[in-house]
């Protein structure tokens, strides 16, 4: 694509044929490293819903799904998380990857490993399609990446700002003035 479809993007920073090649490596890393196995695929709703539909096609083993859905992370509620939406299933001795669109801090990550380790799955890993780790403010094992991503503010493939830029097929900046204040 050589335009925008808003003027407020800044620059794409992955195209859709990137984001396609990286999910297609990622799936191939997990099938040869779950090769035997059927793992529980997991994301938090909504924007990792776009990541885990292609990364789920792209790996080739019989697995399952399931979906958590969180508050929304606010840096002045002191990092307070809340779950929304629970697993349907029980994870106790099953292989877990945890899959996400983006890992910027870490805190709402660390949180749902903490939570989902007491539940006592077999495994418990990390798959992210976008890793922001200039922004980390904690440690986290993650075993799968995708891209190293600038401190943007980035839109597209599922992240948005305020429900906008979800459904485009690229990631996107946007420019300073769209997003400063929220």
């Amino acid at each position: 694509m050589t335009g925008f479809p808003d003027d407020r993007m800044e620059r794409i920073l992955l195209t859709e044929d990137q984001i396609a090649g990286a999910v297609s490596a990622l799936g191939s890393r997990i099938t040869a490293d779950y090769a035997g196995r059927d793992p529980v695929l997991i994301t938090v709703l909504k924007g990792g819903s776009f990541f885990l539909a292609d990364l789920v096609r792209a790996v080739e083993l019989p697995l399952t799904m399931d979906f958590m859905a969180i508050s929304a992370y606010r840096p002045q509620a002191a990092g307070a998380v809340a779950i929304t939406k629970d697993l349907a299933d029980p994870i106790e001795g099953r292989d877990v990857l945890m899959v996400e669109d983006i890992i910027d801090t870490g805190l709402t990550l660390n949180y749902l490993l903490k939570v989902l380790r007491q539940r006592k799955p077999a495994s418990l890993t990390v798959c992210t399609l976008l890793d922001k780790d200039v922004r980390r403010l904690v440690d986290l094992p993650i075993e799968y990446r995708g891209f190293s991503v600038p401190d943007r503010f980035l839109v597209g493939y599922g992240l948005d700002l305020d429900g906008l830029w979800r459904n485009v097929r690229y990631i996107a900046t946007l420019k300073d003035e769209v997003w400063e204040g929220t």
